[in-house]
């Protein structure tokens, strides 16, 4: 919060008059305000609804200053250099009298240097005041002030924690409020065991419980692997290149942290399995969004998504999966959700916490031209139905995966007889070739798969001018996700004749 307390303690020497701190944790918020405002040498006073204004020349409390309006009547009559703090005040803007008393106020906190900051967990700000409130989102405990939690309990406790095992249970409680935190810390004093490794198991667990809670959020603990991903070469080779792109020796370097990865594609061809695998080669947590809940959820559009990234900032480095993004933005910069909207265009813009953005989409020709503009996203690749040499990649993947051995099949022979099939639809027919040959009691053989491909009809066969068309807005607008293999066919058949 050391930042956050700078940029309060610059807005307040400047004289803005309103503050609106949107935070669920107002004790730890309340306190560092305090302690900040007492090393500046000015008055503190504070109200809530349930006892009304308290602090500064009357300790006791104001008598007749429980309703909002009546405490800001009083508030004008204090002339000493202060900070008022108000819990939850943003519930009473409906109050035509107190937004005119808030404007009235600011005319005067200038000249007496005082300033209101209200504290709430909402982001909700009158047209009226807008142009005198700043907001600020208070961020979940940093990394210094987690381990600082930690090495005072485990000194109290007189526990002695390895270093690498300190980091791992520090790194495991971002994310996480205060409060939070020391429930946890103390659920794992209490257990007997004190912070070993199974108790890491119980920061996973507080965090998918609190992460369930946001609704349009979901934790992954383990997400897909890399070797699970059949083709999509240049697209592997373009993210093994930025996957220490976070680290401290990347910044020294000069290198700006990446921002994000767009991924255009046919149905059923691993782009939500490709956007899973970043997370496993990078060794980051994934968070998955659910883009079309953020607008079906009760309240704001723009304040669900809003928590939400605050959420995914408190975990980062974290790599936040939006798949299908189109089901939430299309069209949204001419409909209901254009506040959400431009708040995330300009999140992806300006965000300077290590979150990266993977984004998946099937139909994006509809989609807002804004949001794909270099700058966003670090690059926009297009996943098209996979080649020879990667539908045979994919055929060895999920035979492996269920026991067999790609040796005993002429895949090479299915490769070529399943020219349009999309991974998914490969998958499916391995899961096919299964079930016939247990359906006759024996073990699968060549022919099990060979009927299973002639049975399926593929999706691109029925949807072949949407494809058309996919193909042809993707061509001058991103880049492959496969290499080239028509280009290296030539070469290795040259290097044979040769």
């Amino acid at each position: 919060m050391k930042d956050t307390l700078q940029q309060i303690r610059v807005l307040v020497d400047a004289r803005y008059p309103v503050l609106q701190l949107v935070t669920h944790e107002e004790t730890r918020v309340e306190r560092e305000i305090v302690k900040m405002v007492q090393s500046m040498g000015r008055g503190v006073y504070k109200w809530r609804l349930s006892d009304g204004l308290k602090g500064g020349v009357a300790p006791t409390g104001f008598a007749g200053t429980q309703a909002p309006g009546a405490c800001l009547a009083t508030v004008a009559d204090v002339e000493e250099p202060a900070i008022f703090i108000f819990f939850d005040l943003h519930r009473h803007f409906d109050d035509p009298e107190v937004v005119r008393r808030i404007r009235d106020l600011c005319q005067l906190f200038g000249t007496r240097g005082q300033v209101m900051v209200m504290i709430g967990s909402d982001l909700l700000v009158p047209q009226a005041l807008q142009k005198d409130v700043v907001t600020i989102d208070v961020p979940f405990p940093q990394r210094e002030e987690v381990g600082r939690l930690l090495a005072v309990l485990l000194k109290s406790q007189k526990i002695d924690v390895p270093s690498a095992l300190f980091e791992r249970f520090v790194e495991g409680s971002l994310g996480l409020t205060e409060e939070e935190i020391k429930r946890l810390y103390a659920r794992i004093l209490l257990d007997g065991a004190g912070f070993t490794e199974d108790d890491l198991k119980a920061l996973i667990e507080e965090k998918r419980r609190v992460i369930r809670q946001s609704r349009v959020l979901e934790f992954w603990e383990s997400a897909g692997l890399m070797d699970d991903v059949g083709g999509m070469d240049s697209l592997k080779e373009w993210l093994e290149q930025r996957s220490k792109g976070f680290s401290s020796d990347a910044k020294a370097f000069g290198l700006p942290e990446p921002k994000g990865l767009f991924l255009l594609g046919v149905q059923g061809c691993g782009k939500s399995l490709m956007s899973k695998a970043v997370a496993d080669l990078w060794r980051l947590p994934l968070l998955r969004l659910d883009v079309a809940a953020v607008f079906q959820s009760v309240g704001s559009e723009a304040e669900n998504l809003r928590e939400t990234i605050r959420v995914a900032e408190g975990l980062a480095p974290v790599v936040l999966w939006i798949d299908e993004i189109e089901k939430g933005f299309l069209g949204s910069s001419n409909g209901g959700g254009g506040k959400a909207f431009g708040y995330f265009l300009t999140w992806m813009q300006e965000k300077t916490k290590p979150v990266f953005v993977v984004a998946t989409a099937n139909e994006v020709r509809s989609l807002p031209p804004e949001l794909l503009r270099k700058g966003r996203f670090d690059e926009i690749f297009f996943v098209d139905l996979p080649n020879v040499h990667e539908r045979l990649a994919i055929l060895e993947i999920h035979l492996r995966r269920r026991g067999r051995d790609p040796e005993m099949f002429d895949l090479t022979s299915l490769a070529e007889d399943t020219e349009r099939f999309s991974g998914a639809e490969l998958e499916q027919l391995v899961i096919a070739g299964l079930f016939s040959a247990f359906h006759h009691g024996r073990e699968l053989d060549n022919g099990d798969l060979v009927e299973a491909g002639r049975e399926i009809i593929p999706l691109a066969v029925t949807m072949d001018d949407r494809l058309k068309e996919l193909r042809e807005w993707a061509r001058p607008r991103a880049r492959p996700a496969s290499l080239e293999r028509r280009r290296i066919d030539y070469f290795n058949e040259w290097d044979q004749l040769g």
